[in-house]
C-alpha cells in the first residue's frame, strides 16, 4: 500500500474498545494486494445474535453486497460470521467475482461450522479485480485458532485501504436497568458519499434487541450519520454497514424501536455512528480542512439536506475552501443548482461567525479581511438560511486538494 500522508485530524491513539460478550475475532495477512500488513478480518458472533444492515444504493454493487443482502434475511440456528477483506473490492469481475463469494462462504462454513448462506461478506479496494478466494480460505484455519475478544484495533487496521489511520468508537447505555456496550469500527477515505465510500462500518453490542427493532434503528440513524457525509460525492459499489446484537447482556428484550426502553440505546448508537462517520470525513483523501454545513429555513428537512449536499459536493466550493478563499458566490451557486426551492433575495450566508451575504448581496458590515482570517482555520463552519420554512439539516465534508488528485490519479498503478 502507498505511504499516505497522515490526516491532520488523525487522533493520537486508537480508542480503547472493550471486549463485548458474544463476539470474538482475528485478522491475518492473506496477501491479496498489500505486502507486510493484515488484509483479512473475521468476526464470529455467538448463537442468538441478531443482525441488521444497510448497503450501497449504487446500481452496480459488488458481488459481496449481493450475497450479504440475501444473507441478512436468512435465519440460522448457529453462530454468525462476518468476513472482510481489503485489497480488492471484488466488484465487476463477472462470474469470477460471484464464484469467489461462494468459495469464500463455503470454505468458511467448513472451518467455522456454520451455515454458508448466512455469512456476511465484504470486500474493499480496487474495482475490476476478482478476489482470489483461496487466499482467504487458506487463512481460515489459522484465524479459527486465534479468535479472541479484544481485537478491535487490529480489525480496524485490517480493513483499511487509503485510510491513514484506523477508526473506532465505543459507548454504553442502559436498557431496563442493564448496562450494555457498543463498539464500532469503520474504514473509508475516498469514494465517500454513502447512500444506503468505499465505506465499511461494523457495530457490535451485547444488548438483547429484536431484529426488526435493530433494523429500524439502523435505517433511521444512518440518515443523520453516514448518509450525511461526503468526501467526493462518489457512492461506492461496496458500502456496507452492519449492526450485530449478541443479547449476552441479558437485558429484558426490546422488540420495538420506539419503545422507551431503547431511548438511551438509540442515543448511544447514534453517537457511535456519527463518531465513525465524522472520522471518515476527517480522513478524507488529501484533506486539510474539515467542513460542517448547516442549512436552515428550507421548506423541509429533506430539501435542506439536498441543498447542504449540493454545497458539500461542489468542486468549486471545496477548492475555494482548500485555497482559504471565503468565496460565498460559489455557495450561492450551489444552493441554486440543488433543484430545491430557494429564493436569492431571502438567502443569508455565514462562514464561521461572519455574516457574508443577505438579501441578494454582500452583508453591509462584512469585510474580505474577516473572511480571509477565518478561512485559515482547520475546521470551517458554513451556515445558510433560506428564509422559506422550518426545514434544517447538517452535513459534513472536507476540502478538495491536489493531494486528493495525487492519490486517485495512480491508485491502481
Amino acid at each position: 500500500m502507498a505511504d499516505y500522508k497522515l490526516s491532520p485530524f488523525a487522533p493520537e491513539d486508537f480508542p480503547i474498545l472493550p471486549p463485548i460478550k458474544g463476539f470474538t475475532m482475528a485478522t491475518a495477512e492473506a496477501g491479496i494486494r498489500y505486502k507486510g500488513r493484515t488484509d483479512l478480518w473475521v468476526l464470529r458472533a455467538e448463537v442468538g445474535t441478531t443482525i441488521a444492515g444497510v448497503f450501497t444504493k449504487n446500481l452496480c454493487p459488488g458481488a459481496p453486497v449481493d450475497w450479504s443482502r440475501k444473507a441478512l434475511n436468512i435465519t440460522t440456528d448457529g453462530p454468525s460470521l462476518v468476513i472482510v477483506n481489503s485489497g480488492t473490492a471484488n466488484v465487476f469481475g463477472g462470474q469470477k467475482s460471484r464464484d469467489a463469494v461462494i468459495e469464500t462462504a463455503e470454505g468458511a462454513a467448513k472451518i467455522f461450522g456454520l451455515d454458508a448462506e448466512a455469512i456476511q461478506l465484504a470486500s474493499t479496494g480496487v474495482i475490476g479485480v476478482p478476489l482470489e478466494a483461496s487466499k482467504l480460505v487458506d487463512k481460515f484455519p489459522e484465524i479459527n485458532k486465534t479468535l479472541r475478544a479484544d481485537g478491535w484495533e487490529d480489525a480496524a487496521r485490517a480493513i483499511m485501504t487509503t485510510d491513514t489511520h484506523p477508526k473506532g468508537a465505543t459507548a454504553t447505555a442502559e436498557i431496563k436497568g442493564t448496562k450494555v456496550t457498543l463498539n464500532g469500527i469503520a474504514k473509508g477515505s475516498g469514494m465517500i458519499a454513502p447512500d444506503m465510500g468505499t465505506m465499511l462500518a461494523y457495530i457490535a453490542t451485547d444488548a438483547a434487541i429484536s431484529k426488526p427493532a435493530l433494523q429500524d434503528m439502523l435505517s433511521e440513524l444512518v440518515e443523520t450519520s453516514f448518509n450525511s457525509i461526503t468526501v467526493d460525492s462518489d457512492t461506492s459499489t461496496s458500502d456496507t454497514l452492519l449492526l450485530l446484537a449478541s443479547g449476552q447482556a441479558e437485558n429484558a428484550m426490546c422488540k420495538d424501536a420506539n419503545e422507551p426502553c431503547l431511548t438511551g440505546f438509540k442515543q448511544a448508537l447514534h453517537s457511535v455512528m456519527k463518531d465513525l462517520a465524522l472520522q471518515i470525513v476527517k480522513d478524507g483523501e488529501g484533506i486539510t480542512k474539515f467542513v460542517t454545513i448547516h442549512i436552515s429555513g428550507a421548506v423541509s428537512d429533506a430539501s435542506a439536506k439536498n441543498i447542504g449536499l449540493s454545497i458539500a459536493n461542489s468542486p468549486l466550493v471545496k477548492t475555494a475552501i482548500a485555497g482559504q478563499d471565503a468565496n460565498w458566490g460559489r455557495i450561492v451557486m450551489a444552493v441554486g443548482k440543488a433543484g430545491e426551492p430557494a429564493e436569492r433575495d431571502k438567502l443569508s450566508i455565514w462562514i464561521g461567525p461572519h455574516l457574508l451575504a443577505e438579501r441578494g448581496e454582500a452583508a453591509a458590515d462584512y469585510t474580505e479581511a474577516q473572511g480571509a482570517a477565518y478561512m485559515k482555520e482547520s475546521e470551517i463552519d458554513i451556515r445558510v438560511d433560506l428564509g422559506l420554512g422550518e426545514g434544517e439539516a447538517e452535513v459534513y465534508t472536507c476540502d478538495l486538494t491536489h493531494g486528493y488528485i495525487d492519490i486517485n490519479a495512480d491508485y491502481r498503478s
